[in-house]
């Protein structure tokens, strides 16, 4: 498969008082056409930043710095105001962590997703709101009709959702990034939800990043995934390998952490202390104030992201004799 999207060294910083900190720092990944990719990790590890880089929806007083985000080879930092709009919202798509605040609380649903077809696909009138209707019905909400006048604090969080997903949908786009798209919404619907974007991405081969941190959502959805922490790429594997084994501490701490419904009766494992904030994280490894092995080296100096095998990368000094005795 080919890459739709390659992110290389992305550099995302926040200007304060104090100068500029990094929220995003060096970040690398891709996502081939057709696949799923979740970022993964806890709340303020950079994961929502990096998804709003891509598209150049970073809130000021954020900015892009550095780095390349190439969408089919090219480069979405270096193209204008006017490029960047035919792209987003038509043929990239984002789903955003809370409905109610990213939708209009002041025009029906329909009308907001009417604009974007308006805009994209030159459609007026009767036709753009027969599309809005079939959009609707496809994403499982009932009585479609009505709902194209509703309000959206007159629906039920799982609808608005499932309204978001008709909007991200509304062009067919071929990226669709998804930002915590199952948060604050009871279980049954997130199941629902997820089964949702499963199915309209095996119909479309759409290519989704989904941006999470409940490891369930991972299992679900994911072909691959991109563990993040404190602004960096940690550790990346397919969803397999990171399940069966996870090569960074981080990594191995977060599946710690997930409740078994199997075996005997557990403490529940939590990782000690928290997630940095942008202005005062640690030198070197940004994860050794928290991390049970580590060491000196691990306080001075950042460790590289090394390649374990041929899917598989992890930023971390256990594996540093590993990768020097393969290259003697």
């Amino acid at each position: 498969m080919s890459k739709l999207l390659q992110i290389n060294n992305l550099k995302t910083v926040f200007y304060t008082e104090e100068g500029q900190v990094p929220s995003v720092d060096n970040v690398s990944l891709d996502i081939k056409k057709g696949e799923t990719v979740a970022i993964v990790g806890e709340s303020g590890s950079g994961k929502s930043v990096t998804a709003l880089s891509i598209l150049g929806l970073v809130p000021s007083p954020g900015r892009v710095v550095t780095g390349e985000i190439l969408y089919e080879g090219k480069d979405l930092l270096k193209m204008t105001d006017k490029e960047i709009k035919k792209i987003r919202g038509n043929e990239i798509s984002m789903i955003f962590q809370e409905p109610l605040s990213a939708l209009n609380p002041v025009l029906t649903v329909g009308k907001q997703i009417q604009e974007s077809i308006e805009l994209h696909q030159k459609k007026k009138g009767k036709r753009a709101k027969e599309k809005v209707i079939q959009l609707l019905n496809r994403v499982g909400i009932p009585r479609p009709e009505k709902v194209y006048y509703s309000y959206p604090h007159t629906l039920s969080g799982g609808m608005r959702q499932r309204v978001m997903i008709a909007m991200a949908l509304s062009c067919r786009p071929k990226l669709i990034i998804a930002d915590e798209p199952t948060t604050a919404l009871d279980v049954t619907t997130q199941a629902q939800i997820l089964n949702l974007m499963k199915s309209l991405s095996e119909e479309e081969g759409t290519t989704i990043l989904i941006i999470t941190h409940d490891l369930g959502v991972v299992a679900e959805m994911a072909d691959r995934v991109v563990v993040m922490y404190a602004g960096q790429v940690v550790e990346q594997s397919t969803v397999y390998d990171l399940f069966e084994k996870p090569e960074h501490p981080y990594t191995k701490g977060l599946l710690d952490c997930t409740p078994k419904i199997h075996g005997e009766s557990e403490e529940l494992l939590a990782i000690e202390g928290t997630v940095p904030t942008i202005q005062n994280r640690p030198t070197g490894c940004k994860f050794h104030p928290r991390c049970k092995f580590t060491h000196e080296k691990c306080k001075e100096k950042d460790p590289e992201l090394f390649t374990i095998k041929e899917k598989q990368k992890v930023r971390c000094y256990l594996h540093e004799k590993v990768i020097e005795e393969r290259l003697k």
